[in-house]
């Protein structure tokens, strides 16, 4: 098996064991690795039905066969598990330098179950692998638990660690590596927490075996000269080239997703100008693993610009970009950017996903402003619209489940259900999960990603995001019955990248035939387009049929009526819209082969994607 190291680790933490174990090569091919690979072998190993937050739940850290290669982006890996935010399939998506270093210890893979009697960390060194205990690490932030492992395991350590959230079971906390980089959806963090793992760490000297590096290394010099689509707007200024113009266009929410910037967040547009933001706040670059485009960076305050910082100078840390600025900023009417810097920082170490903390101060800000809630059930924290120290202060109160911060520190959904009163209008979230910064009345095709995704609320899965700039008769956004087959393709193409380690800005920044192509030098095998989009669709059919065991019928989620425009908002760029959903949603599962009623996929077409056992496992489950 070419492209892949081949092996991974099985580790029961209430047994203490360690075992080596080996992926089946036919499963590995059709299923690519990452969360394909991850959502096949838990689908095989886990019952249907088990507490999220119990031993029974399997936590996996994957790699795909280009992570650590010489492909162009190959610097991702995933985290899988059942989500105990939504109660059905989960994985989280990071980059960084945690996968690539991983798979340098000779793994693809590792997988937890049970739980540890105590606080432990699991120790990779090549092929030396260890539980250790983790007591004297608990407690710690993820920076300070991440700087502690690598003091004591030397230079060339990586970690990815839980903070504090994590370890308080918060359902909207998330896994950390490099400071900064996050495992962030799905309330991953919370499931490594409750199996009492703080941490993982590892150190390796082993490469990939390629099966054919001077191609594969020919492809990366070559490729790298076709870049195009969104590698200027990466490469100058990252994700925060967008967001001064994203509430402007409507691509982003504003006001809990009831406002229009035009006229609730007009300062948006120049408060967050990538120019200005670039010019004041931004040291120095950073990229993930051997990345092309480097569209990190690390940032800090450096002046109180005319008072208006003053209470943020001296704040340092990785830039808060386009999902965590505008969650932090257009969301909550804030146009204090520095403040957003403190905020992802304060994310970063408390291990919190950034959109879903946002999303739950949003929706108490929204609650505070109607009267549901007062400023006693606040802890006195005055929640107005803007207030980006009152923001900080319930951020706090979230990352140690002090106060009200408990309420909120499980999402949205669950702290609606708590306070009742009507507060469920302002609990703006799909399946549990809160949405990411994409509105879907701008990028109609989301509406539906955002519903029938197995991890519903995501914008990672597809969509209407289009790497194909030579594609002809592509449909009109507003055609709601008429671009499924578009938009299957578009999801299927994600579906392979998030699998085979490569990175989503790389996705959207080069042709995209150069992912088979790398794939094909790197395994040996011949991958060609149509090849990777029906691995796609393999893909997402397993990921599919894992909630549909768990009883979860997509069709059957709520998704607010604002997010799709019932009623349509008056002002801004996305007023008079209003999504037809059901045509959308129809023409969407017509092309995917699932039953319009009951989401089932079509027994034939799983047996031409060499998937005939989900077809007989549905079976049995209807008799």
């Amino acid at each position: 098996m070419t492209g892949y190291m081949s092996k991974y680790l099985w580790v029961d933490l209430t047994k203490g064991t360690i075992k080596v174990e080996t992926f089946d090569p036919t499963m590995a091919r059709e299923y690519v690795g990452g969360y394909g690979l991850g959502a096949r072998i838990l689908y095989d190993r886990m019952k249907p039905g088990v507490d999220p937050l119990g031993p029974d739940n399997v936590l996996g850290f994957l790699t795909g066969p280009l992570t650590g290669s010489p492909s162009i982006e190959g610097n991702r890996s995933v985290i899988v598990c059942k989500s105990p935010l939504t109660g059905g399939w989960g994985d989280a998506n990071c980059g960084g330098t945690f996968g690539a270093h991983f798979r340098f210890t000779g793994h693809d893979a590792v997988f937890f179950v049970g739980k540890a009697a105590r606080p432990t960390y699991l120790w990779v060194e090549n092929d030396h692998v260890e539980l250790r205990d983790a007591s004297d690490l608990w407690g710690q932030d993820a920076n300070e638990a991440e700087h502690a492992l690598q003091a004591r395991h030397g230079r060339g350590t990586e970690v990815a660690v839980i903070g504090q959230s994590g370890e308080n079971l918060s359902l909207i906390a998330c896994v950390m590596n490099d400071e900064g980089r996050a495992w962030g959806r799905s309330g991953v963090g919370a499931v490594m927490g409750s199996k009492n793992l703080k941490a993982i760490a590892i150190k390796g000297t082993k490469k990939v075996e390629v099966a054919d590096l001077p191609k594969a290394e020919g492809l990366r010099r070559s490729y790298m000269k076709k870049h195009t689509g969104a590698y200027p707007v990466f490469v100058d200024f990252g994700t925060t080239g967008i967001t001064g113009d994203s509430s402007w266009s409507g691509d982003s929410p504003v006001k809990n997703w009831f406002g229009a910037a035009t006229t609730d967040f007009p300062q948006g547009k120049t408060s967050f100008d990538k120019d200005t933001l670039k010019a004041a706040y931004q040291d120095k670059k950073y990229g993930c693993w051997k990345c092309t485009m480097a569209c990190g960076g690390h940032m800090s305050v450096k002046s109180d610009n005319g008072g208006k910082d003053a209470q943020y100078v001296g704040v340092k840390h990785h830039k808060a970009e386009y999902e965590t600025a505008c969650a932090f900023g257009t969301m909550m009417l804030n146009d204090n950017y520095a403040s957003t810097i403190l905020a992802n920082e304060l994310c970063n170490r408390y291990g919190l996903d950034t959109i879903s903390a946002a999303g739950a101060i949003s929706f108490a800000m929204d609650c505070y402003s109607r009267g549901i809630l007062t400023k006693a059930d606040l802890d006195g924290v005055d929640l107005t619209w803007g207030n980006h120290e009152a923001i900080i202060a319930m951020l706090h109160k979230i990352g140690k489940r002090e106060g009200f911060g408990d309420t909120l520190a499980d999402g949205v959904k669950r702290a609606a259900e708590r306070i009742g009163r009507g507060s469920e209008a302002c609990a703006i979230h799909v399946g549990g999960q809160e949405l990411p910064m994409h509105d879907p009345r701008f990028v109609p095709g989301l509406a539906t990603t955002y519903q029938l995704d197995a991890t519903p609320g995501r914008h990672t899965q597809g969509g209407e995001l289009n790497p194909w700039p030579d594609m002809t008769d592509v449909p009109d956004k507003f055609d709601y019955g008429g671009k499924g087959e578009y938009v299957k393709k578009l999801v299927c193409a994600v579906h392979f990248v998030n699998s085979v380690g490569v990175c989503l800005f790389g996705y959207l920044s080069y042709p995209i035939e150069t992912w088979p192509a790398f794939l094909s030098a790197v395994t040996g095998e011949a991958w060609t387009l149509e090849k990777m989009l029906e691995a796609g669709e393999r893909v997402a059919n397993i990921r599919h049929a894992f909630n549909l065991r768990e009883g979860i019928n997509p069709l059957e989620i709520r998704i607010p009526q604002v997010v799709v425009g019932n009623p349509p908002l008056t002002e801004g760029n996305n007023r008079g819209v209003t999504i037809d959903t059901q045509a959308q949603n129809l023409d969407y599962l017509n092309r995917m082969h699932w039953d319009a009623q009951s989401a089932r996929p079509d027994a034939k077409r799983l047996g031409e994607l060499n998937m005939g056992f989900l077809a007989r496992d549905l079976a049995a489950a209807r008799a």
